[in-house]
C-alpha cells in the first residue's frame, strides 16, 4: 500500500531531510513552506498524513489542522513543534491533532510514529465490518479466528495479526517496516527481521499448499509481502 504524506514546512534543510528519508520507508511525500500552498494541495490530493509544522510565514500549522477537522477529514496529524512551544502543543491536541513530535527529533522515531498512526488509521476502516475475506480465506475479526477453505487455521497471536494486515491490504504491497511495527504488541515483545521471516515461513506452511512456491503469500523482493487472494 502507497502512502502518501502532506509536509508542512518551511526550513529547506529540514524539508530535504525529511523528505529523503520519508522517500526511503517507501512514502510519497508533497511538501509545502506556506499555509497557502498547504490548502491548494489539500484541495487537489488525498492524503494518508499530515505532518505540519506549527509557525509559518503566511500562518500556522493550526490553521490547516482547524482546517480540515472541520471538512471532517479524520486524516492522522503530526505536528513538529520546538522544546518551548508547549502552548501551541496543546492547542494542536485541542484541535484534533493525533501527535505532536519535537525537534529536534530523530528521524527513526518520527517514522515509528507514523506507522503507528498509519496503523490505527488503517483498522478503523474495519469498524462495523465483522469478516474481511480474501481468496481462500476468511477472518472473523470479531472472533480473533480465521478460516482457510472454510476450515478453521490453528494461528498464533502474531501469526494472526500478520494474515489480518496482509488480507486487508490485499494486492498491496506491505513494507517490512509496517509489518515489524504492527507485530510488536507494545510489552516489550519487539520481532525483529529474523523472527518476521520465521512467521512468515510458519504461515505459509498452514495457507500455502506448496509453501516453497506460494500462490498467496507473496514476497517482494526488497520490499516486503503481498497478499494475492
Amino acid at each position: 500500500m502507497e502512502y502518501k504524506i502532506l509536509l508542512l514546512e518551511d526550513d529547506v534543510s529540514l524539508i530535504e531531510g525529511l523528505t529523503y528519508s520519508l522517500h526511503k520507508n517507501g512514502y510519497i511525500v508533497d511538501a509545502a513552506q506556506t499555509v497557502r500552498r498547504a490548502f491548494d494541495y489539500l484541495q487537489k490530493e488525498t492524503y494518508s498524513l499530515l505532518l505540519l509544522d506549527m509557525t509559518l510565514p503566511d500562518g500556522t500549522g493550526l490553521d490547516v489542522c482547524s482546517f480540515v477537522r472541520e471538512q471532517g477529514n479524520n486524516v492522522p496529524i503530526i505536528f513538529l513543534t520546538a522544546m518551548d512551544e508547549e502552548v501551541h502543543i496543546i492547542r494542536g491536541l485541542d484541535s484534533g491533532a493525533d501527535d505532536y513530535i519535537t525537534k529536534p527529533f530523530k528521524l527513526g522515531e518520527l517514522c515509528s510514529r507514523i506507522r503507528a498512526l498509519l496503523r490505527r488509521s488503517g483498522m478503523s476502516e474495519d469498524e462495523g465490518t465483522n469478516q474481511i475475506s480474501s481468496g481462500p480465506v476468511t477472518i472473523d475479526l470479531l472472533g480473533g479466528r480465521a478460516d482457510f477453505h472454510g476450515q478453521p487455521l490453528d494461528l498464533t497471536g502474531a501469526e494472526y495479526r500478520l494474515l489480518c494486515l496482509l488480507v486487508r491490504n490485499a494486492g498491496q504491497t506491505v513494507l517490512r517496516s509496517t509489518i515489524l511495527d504492527a507485530l510488536w504488541d507494545g510489552n516489550g515483545n519487539f520481532v525483529d527481521d529474523n523472527t518476521l521471516s520465521v512467521y512468515i515461513r510458519r504461515l505459509r506452511e498452514k495457507i500455502e499448499e506448496d509453501p516453497s512456491s506460494p500462490r498467496h503469500l507473496l514476497t517482494i523482493r526488497g520490499f516486503g509481502y503481498t497478499w494475492r487472494g
